[in-house]
């Protein structure tokens, strides 16, 4: 299959600019591939397709305020930094986006909020790539007071205004524990703590795991040959309790649900030879695309996601291309909300 497959036209009004005013009161779509059916759905609904027995598999990854707005020296031009990842704690370096990156160059300091933090350019990565190092001599929990203080949730592009403090709450799962990504795992935006309460009073069990995500998860692909493209990796990790509670739902023949395409690339990251879930803790570039054979996951909960976007691509490779891009046209007709704040689908 081709990129261009995997384009569809949505009218800008249906990307969603704000999050539902309740998580689990946004509306859900159920596929299911058996049946080749669409359910048009509220999101609560979902533990009606639960039953005992069955797993929930989560993505517990925290997000941290990752975009900074300061200026640059000398010109005091304004400027923007998205931070990416940390490459060293006690240097203090970071790899980072930059915009405008044509006036952002190696040796360049950069300040912000009034020269609360002070950084150097030290290297070029990519266009508008650039790895930093904080001037800051203070210890690491106040260098991260001073980042908290300064940043701002890093909301996608697509969504047209300044982040609030709404933001800070909605733009995280419930279960988010481990700081280090750069964008929410948006499919678990949606659960509530009423919704997990009732899945564990019927019995579904929940796991969680960790994968961090990055800008690589939505960088655009390039090329038309989707054999071609190139992830960016993206660290996960996968504890013996998880991998426990996994295998065990799977031979029993349960249902397992993942949540997200995140949490989908980290179990099919890890996978043995007897088709079994590993413990492990490891960096994935793993790009799925249709025809693919997964391995763990039964069931998956995602967002309506970008065109020509590694996301839609994957989320094809596990509904079938034909039903899932039939469902987005129905998203559409039907005025879904779409991307990160949007909607959600359910596919069994």
């Amino acid at each position: 299959m081709k990129l261009s497959n995997f384009n569809y036209e949505l009218p800008k009004e249906l990307i969603a600019q704000h999050p539902a005013k309740y998580r689990d009161e946004s509306r859900l779509m159920v596929v299911d591939r058996k049946k080749g059916t669409i359910e048009h759905k509220i999101f609560k609904d979902i533990i009606g397709y639960f039953k005992e027995g069955d797993l929930l598999v989560v993505n517990n990854t925290k997000v941290f305020p990752a975009r900074l707005y300061g200026r640059k020296e000398k010109t005091g031009a304004k400027i923007e930094v998205f931070m990416l990842r940390e490459l060293n704690e006690r240097t203090r370096l970071w790899d980072v986006m930059v915009d405008p990156a044509r006036k952002i160059r190696v040796g360049n300091k950069l300040y912000f909020g009034d020269d609360y933090l002070v950084a150097e350019v030290v290297d070029n990565t990519t266009s508008r790539g650039r790895t930093i190092r904080f001037l800051f001599d203070g210890d690491d929990e106040e260098f991260k007071h001073r980042l908290n203080v300064l940043g701002n949730t890093p909301l996608p592009k697509y969504i047209k205004r300044p982040p609030t403090e709404e933001d800070k709450e909605r733009y995280q799962t419930i279960y988010a524990k481990n700081i280090g990504a750069v964008a929410a795992p948006t499919a678990g935006l949606h659960f509530s703590r009423e919704v997990l309460k009732r899945l564990e009073l019927i019995g579904v069990d929940m796991a969680e795991l960790t994968l961090h995500v990055g800008l690589g998860t939505f960088r655009s692909i390039d090329v038309e040959d989707l054999s071609k493209h190139k992830m960016d990796a993206e660290f996960f990790s996968i504890t013996p309790e998880a991998a426990d509670k996994v295998n065990t739902a799977k031979a029993g023949g349960n249902m397992i649900c993942a949540v997200g395409t995140t949490t989908m690339r980290s179990l099919e990251s890890s996978v043995s030879a007897l088709g079994a879930l590993k413990p492990d803790d490891a960096w994935t570039n793993l790009f799925v695309y249709p025809p693919y054979e997964f391995k763990i996951a039964n069931a998956m909960v995602t967002n309506f996601h970008l065109p020509k976007t590694s996301l839609i691509i994957m989320v094809c490779a596990f509904g079938g291309y034909d039903l899932i891009m039939k469902a987005y046209e129905e998203a559409v007709k039907e005025q879904y909300q779409f991307y990160s704040y949007g909607d959600a689908m359910l596919i069994l």
